[in-house]
């Protein structure tokens, strides 16, 4: 490498560093790589270097990097109008809005545009306790919606312990069906969800259910550890939901758009939410662009009454024009099928994995949203990271994530997890690239296994 490149990295890596905050990290002796360019599921830095991206970045590039098709409708979009105030109308708008519809599950008609996940959970929260005339919220102990401050108190996420005497009032969270960790000690995932739905019953009862607006909860459980669930388990909240009265909000910020092989979590599982909250694939990462999707009979609760949300860049033009783009090489190239054909040769690969690795306790996949659960020992399942632990309880972990790097993938690793979430454009020979990156990095793990 050439001295004037060297110079212009550390010079493009000082103003990052000095300038801008990393998320989720403490700032200093951080040493990021510098990606000049990206293409297909690839990245590839200033100085050469190419990095396998097994984790579609953050579970949102969906179609995989450098598609000049969203490039291009993104500009012709820009060349008419870039941007129009939210109480105008637009053609990508509406035309968003009637592909949005023609996906989602059931009767959901009618979409609030946000800037991301976040937003419009924040936004889901709102709505549901204006609708419902309640005002507590139920949640899952280990799941994530979003790091604003209502998104944040919804999660389980420990994230949130820095700022939690602040959080938003009135959330209530209960047990996951995590059947490889069932609280109860069942004897099957669908014993597991049914002990957890009795839980939550009893919660239920306990906060008063005529206090409850609505229950938030991720289509298939993401950066939480994908605790898969069981057969009957979102089939049960709905019915539970149903039954109180309560609003069923379906987080599909991280799930939605192909990720488990179907557009949505929830029509993998058969069940269509009051209001579902989309992100990430919608645009597949190309440009910020959430949404809060509601039912026509929530819709219609607003046709003679004033609808107290909004934001600057609700609707945005050019973003609308991105997602299009983004639907149109779903369509084109049937990516849903691809997810569900490379997900079941995930799943293979996986079992393959678990028998060789003293160190995998557990492989969780659904589609294209995995991971493999990182243990000490696969009889006592004691975790090689556990849930929220500190760097002196990260050695090991951290050593498989470093590894991982020096190998040139780039894939999410947290706590005892390591995951596998790649662009639905991937084929055999690129998964069989990744897991054997992984796998040489879980030697490191086997060794500390007893």
């Amino acid at each position: 490498m050439s001295t004037d490149l060297n110079q212009d990295i550390s010079n493009i890596v000082k103003d990052n560093l000095d300038y801008t905050f990393f998320s989720w990290a403490a700032q200093g002796g951080l040493n990021p790589p510098v990606v000049e360019r990206a293409e297909g599921i690839y990245l590839y830095t200033k100085d050469g270097k190419r990095i396998l991206d097994f984790s579609s970045q953050l579970m949102n590039v969906n179609i995989g990097h450098g598609r000049k098709e969203v490039r291009d409708a993104v500009y012709a979009q820009m060349e008419k109008c870039s941007y129009a105030s939210p109480s105008m109308a637009t053609e990508v708008r509406g035309e968003l809005g009637r592909r949005i519809a023609e996906i989602t599950p059931g009767n959901l008609t009618k979409t609030l545009f946000t800037l991301g996940g976040a937003e419009a959970n924040e936004n889901a929260i709102k709505i549901a306790r204006i609708v419902s005339g309640r005002h507590k919220i139920l949640a899952q102990y280990r799941s994530y919606h979003g790091a604003t401050y209502g998104a944040m108190s919804a999660s389980g996420d420990p994230r949130k312990h820095a700022i939690d005497s602040q959080q938003m009032p009135n959330v209530v969270h209960f047990e996951n069906p995590y059947s490889y960790r069932c609280p109860w000690y069942s004897n099957s995932p669908e014993e597991c969800a049914e002990r957890c739905i009795e839980q939550l019953e009893r919660i239920i009862h306990y906060e008063n259910p005529d206090s409850i607006a609505a229950l938030i909860i991720e289509g298939e459980s993401g950066t939480s550890g994908c605790i898969k669930y069981p057969p009957n388990y979102l089939k049960l909240i709905r019915e539970i939901c149903d039954k109180y009265g309560i609003l069923l909000i379906g987080d599909e910020v991280m799930s939605g758009f192909g990720r488990t092989g179907e557009w949505f979590g929830f029509t993998y599982h058969g069940v269509t939410p009051d209001i579902m909250v989309i992100a990430k694939g919608l645009t597949s990462g190309y440009l910020p662009l959430g949404g809060m999707v509601v039912t026509d009979e929530i819709a219609n609760h607003f046709e003679n009454k004033t609808l107290p949300l909004g934001l600057t860049y609700s609707a945005h033009a050019t973003l609308c024009a991105s997602a299009l783009a983004v639907l149109d090489i779903f369509e084109k190239e049937n990516l849903l099928e691809n997810a569900r054909k490379m997900g079941k040769y995930m799943d293979q690969q996986l079992a393959i994995l678990k028998e060789k690795h003293p160190c995998v306790g557990d492989v969780r996949n659904t589609g294209l949203l995995g991971c493999l659960e990182i243990v000490k020992n696969k009889d006592s399942k004691e975790p090689m990271a556990p849930w929220n632990c500190g760097p002196q309880d990260w050695k090991v972990m951290k050593k498989i994530k470093q590894k991982i790097t020096e190998l040139g993938m780039f894939t999410f690793v947290k706590w005892n997890c390591v995951f596998v979430a790649p662009p639905l454009i991937i084929n055999e020979a690129q998964i069989d690239e990744g897991l054997a990156i992984i796998s040489e990095a879980l030697s490191i793990a086997d060794t500390h296994c007893h």
